[in-house]
């Protein structure tokens, strides 16, 4: 992972290298970028209800439309299902922050986190969770990058997710991964699997990008 410099160093090329040409509203300037902190994440939360990940002392923030919110919400719905009734773990939804390394700071939109990573089976309190997540899923928006998400994978895997999800409502398929280069598309007439991660969850892609149907 590359070192952040000092913060007096920042310049737009930093910023494109790590996140792409993202718009530039997602890059909050105060505080300046290079100086943001954990606590920083938890109080904008907390006062003024607005998400950012940490990323080498830049606070990025997490948006998501109104169709991603209900792609992820409906994913979390299956999943959290599947995991209460083999008694997996849990499942956190789009505000579940996860610290996967000192000063970096994501938030999966959804994730599945095993009992295996809780000590005693125990759920902390914290605001932010100290550990990484099993399987992390992000639901592709409008405002991501390239470079955005690439550098999430290798953040993700570095520390010890083992599965990740991208799911992409624009082609309706996700792009499941077992590590940054190893990518399989799941397209709509076939169904994700949980594999090792999840045991067996399987759920086609159909469920989640097809028209409710009113009763």
């Amino acid at each position: 992972m590359a070192q952040a410099p000092d913060a007096a160093e920042l310049t737009v090329a930093d910023m494109l290298e790590r996140f792409g040409p993202i718009p530039a509203r997602r890059i909050r300037h105060d505080p300046r970028p290079g100086t943001a902190t954990e606590q920083d994440v938890v109080e904008l939360s907390l006062h003024e209800d607005r998400l950012y990940e940490l990323v080498d002392g830049i606070l990025v923030e997490k948006t998501m439309g109104a169709y991603e919110s209900y792609l992820g919400c409906l994913l979390s719905h299956f999943l959290t299902g599947h995991v209460l009734e083999h008694g997996l773990g849990i499942v956190l939804g789009a505000d579940g922050m996860v610290r996967l390394a000192p000063g970096l700071v994501r938030i999966p939109d959804v994730s599945f986190i095993s009992w295996d990573r809780f000590p005693r089976r125990q759920i902390p309190r914290n605001p932010i969770l100290g550990l990484a997540p099993d399987l992390a899923i992000e639901v592709l928006s409008k405002g991501n990058t390239k470079q955005e998400m690439a550098r999430k994978l290798e953040d993700y895997f570095t520390s010890g997710v083992r599965l990740v999800w991208y799911l992409d409502s624009k082609t309706a398929t996700a792009q499941c991964y077992t590590s940054p280069k190893s990518e399989t598309i799941v397209h709509a007439n076939e169904s994700l699997d949980g594999g090792l991660v999840l045991p067996g969850f399987r759920l086609p892609i159909a469920s989640l990008f097809e028209e409710p149907k009113a009763p």
